[in-house]
């Protein structure tokens, strides 16, 4: 139970960090937050490895690739429903289709160097990035990954933010905005007495989760590049926030997961979504728990909201205005994650059936509505991928990636 304990703890701040990264635009990825077998496919030398220099710069490519473990992943991006990034403790790798047409069955090896990688972004199938944790290092490509290089660093304050990119200079991550491809960095103005991070749509189009008291939050919204921040929404909640997670996949649409308190293994959470600018919300989720207490924002009289499954949270990832995908965790179940899902902008919510091993992190990515991957990460087996086609109603394992070494071995 301890070591359930501690990992839950680890994938709760994950989750806050990675929730929902996006594929393409602004398509949403959660995981980011943030889930798909044969025996494990190590490099074998028809990828490249990629030897980044410590001062940054263009990275050289070798054709020799060293042997890499890939036994935690801690991203995951896709490019579409057979193709896509996954990164890890000091490496970056890609699948595409493959002949057979198995999804995720080969793994190239990219890039190897020091540090974690902690999300990646593609904008398409040849330009991404990929923000190392605590350095912040941004790396960047513009062939599909046969080079990285070293582009910029994440500025400190925003390395929790979600990092995306609307065109080949145009990014953002929190209340950060680069025009150049990641080489250098900008402040947008964000209010005060914020909880997270802001989520700038576009240059104009901005979100925040604000709480000047312990009892009440809003939800803000710039359509001016945060000149003006405008509260659209305004609750009353049990206890203060203790994080917020903002995607916005449409210009004028928002996914927006409010954390609230954490005990015996349990978080309370609550999902809301818009799609006029914030003039309507619409609950999504309301997740109370015993050990959390109520959902932030959520009164007793509704409770006619969905709950996810799982007794704390996992992975958002938003695909679109209507759908949206949300990993559910539960430390003490035998089976500790779940996938669940809305197709219609949250009126309803579909909780799949399965159940997924795994006390580690947990990576989910979508394509579209119907193709989507999801991986789970444990401190002694082997991470799993499993793939669905059909709106998570099924997901195939579709391969095991290599156990972890055991401390001291």
């Amino acid at each position: 139970m301890k070591k359930k304990t501690s990992v839950w703890v680890l994938l709760l701040a994950v989750a806050i960090v990675t929730a929902g990264c996006e594929t393409g635009s602004q398509t949403g990825q959660t995981a980011q937050n943030e889930q798909k077998g044969a025996a494990s496919a190590q490099a074998n030398g028809s990828g490249t490895t990629v030897d980044t220099p410590k001062t940054g710069g263009q990275a050289t490519t070798d054709s020799t690739i060293a042997k890499v473990r890939m036994d935690n992943i801690t991203a995951l991006r896709l490019i579409d429903g057979q193709s896509g990034w996954i990164g890890g403790n000091g490496w970056i790798a890609r699948t595409d289709a493959a002949a057979s047409g198995s999804v995720g069955s080969t793994w190239n090896v990219q890039y190897q160097g020091q540090g974690t990688v902690q999300q990646i972004f593609a904008l398409n199938g040849q330009q991404a990035w990929a923000v190392m944790a605590d350095s912040g290092s941004l790396l960047a490509t513009r062939d599909g990954g046969k080079r990285w290089e070293v582009v910029g660093t994440v500025p400190e304050q925003v390395q929790a933010g979600f990092l995306h990119f609307v065109s080949s200079k145009e990014g953002f991550s929190g209340s950060q905005y680069t025009k150049d491809g990641g080489h250098s960095w900008s402040s947008l103005p964000m209010p005060g007495h914020m909880v997270g991070q802001p989520y700038y749509h576009d240059r104009q189009n901005g979100w925040a989760v604000t709480q000047d008291t312990d009892r009440s939050f809003q939800i803000l919204h710039t359509v001016n590049g945060g000149q003006k921040w405008t509260t659209v929404m305004s609750r009353t909640t049990e206890a203060p926030l203790n994080g917020a997670i903002i995607r916005s996949v449409e210009r004028g649409n928002a996914w927006i997961e409010l954390v609230g308190d954490t005990g015996m293994n349990q978080t309370s959470y609550s999902l809301w979504h818009t799609a006029d600018s914030g003039q309507s919300w619409r609950a999504v989720l309301a997740n109370a728990t015993a050990g959390g207490g109520p959902a932030p924002g959520i009164s007793q009289q509704e409770n006619q909201v969905a709950k996810n499954e799982g007794t704390a949270p996992g992975m958002l990832y938003p695909v679109n205005s209507s759908t949206a995908w949300m990993g559910g965790y539960c430390a003490p179940c035998d089976k500790p994650n779940t996938i669940g899902w809305t197709t219609d902008g949250g009126k309803t919510w579909n909780n799949g059936k399965q159940g997924f091993d795994g006390y580690g992190g947990q990576q989910i990515g979508m394509a579209n509505a119907k193709e989507g991957w999801a991986i789970f990460s444990d401190s002694e087996q082997a991470p799993v991928m499993y793939t669905t086609s059909d709106g998570g109603q099924h997901w195939t394992q579709s391969h095991v990636f290599d156990k972890p070494v055991a401390s001291g071995s």
